[in-house]
């Protein structure tokens, strides 16, 4: 079996796909959990690695966190940037592996909305969570071009799964408590990947290498799973409620500030599309990316 070290392979991602990676690979993970097997904080240190790794999959990260402190905003570049650069110097003492896959984002791209995005768009994110995921991708391709490293860089839309973070642990929470409401019949479509694609999706890019958009062909809108998670929990379907209706909501959420549950700027966000093209993983990996509608379980 090929030794694969995985960093931050005690979070979310981890979770959810380490009982798959384990059947293929030897797993060691990284991390600052007190279930990882090497115990680093990859922000502050170089990690002790005792052995040399076949592959490297580097999903150690900070995500879904809107800073709002120079602290904070700073926390993104330690993590993102200088953890990818005291991993690798961690490798060059051991020796480097043959392949290295780097978890990267849809936000390095910048768009708050549009249709089906390919790898081509400019990198225009200006976040401190896109700017610091832009740096570790330029650090990653000199290292791996200097060492003869095959690099396989991930941007993974929406991520869902068991405990998924972010906007979709939002709904189900929201849609648990009763309060969760699609607007204008939840027809907007955010793209979506299944967690567990990413480790379906290793074993050949470990091969190839190269930039991809990961996420399902099918882009289910959020009304969809909304309905998909309803009757899961044995819920009613979520209430819809008309555009102009969440456009007043909005905009009394503008004068109470930054806790109100809707403003503008998040109602923008809730009623516009954005969707990333897979088109490129599917045919130059023959990637089949499973169907989030399906099997989304909550």
């Amino acid at each position: 079996m090929e030794k694969l070290l995985f960093t931050g392979g005690s979070g979310f991602l981890g979770n959810n796909i380490r009982p798959l990676l384990v059947k293929d690979y030897c797993v060691t993970t990284c991390g600052i959990a007190p279930e990882d097997d090497i115990k680093a904080n990859l922000a502050k240190e170089v990690p002790q690695l005792d052995k040399h790794y076949d592959i490297v999959l580097h999903a150690c990260g900070k995500a879904h966190v809107v800073p709002k402190t120079e602290a904070e905003k700073k926390a993104f570049y330690d993590v993102n940037y200088q953890g990818s650069v005291n991993l690798c110097s961690a490798l060059e003492k051991i020796g480097v592996p043959k392949s290295l896959v780097f978890i990267s984002t849809v936000a390095v791209y910048g768009c708050e909305f549009g249709e089906l995005i390919t790898e081509d768009h400019p990198l225009e994110g200006n976040s401190p969570y896109a700017e610091s995921k832009k740096m570790a991708e330029e650090y990653l391709r000199q290292w791996c071009d200097k060492n003869n490293v095959t690099l396989g860089i991930l941007r993974p839309s929406l991520l869902a799964g068991r405990n998924a973070p972010g906007n979709l642990g939002a709904m189900v929470k929201g849609i648990k408590k009763g309060y969760y409401m699609n607007i204008a019949g939840g027809k907007v479509v955010k793209s979506i990947l299944m967690v567990q694609d990413i480790a379906n999706i290793l074993p050949l890019i470990v091969q190839k290498g190269g930039v991809y958009n990961v996420c399902d062909t099918s882009q289910p809108s959020f009304g969809q799973i909304s309905e998909s998670v309803a009757r899961q929990l044995g819920k009613h379907k979520p209430v819809n409620i008309p555009y102009w209706m969440a456009w007043c909501m909005a905009k009394v959420g503008d004068c109470l500030g930054s806790k109100a549950p809707i403003n503008s700027y998040k109602l923008e966000k809730m009623t516009r599309s954005l969707t990333f093209s897979n088109e490129k993983a599917r045919i130059e990996l023959d990637w089949k990316p499973m169907d989030v509608l399906a099997n989304y379980k909550i």
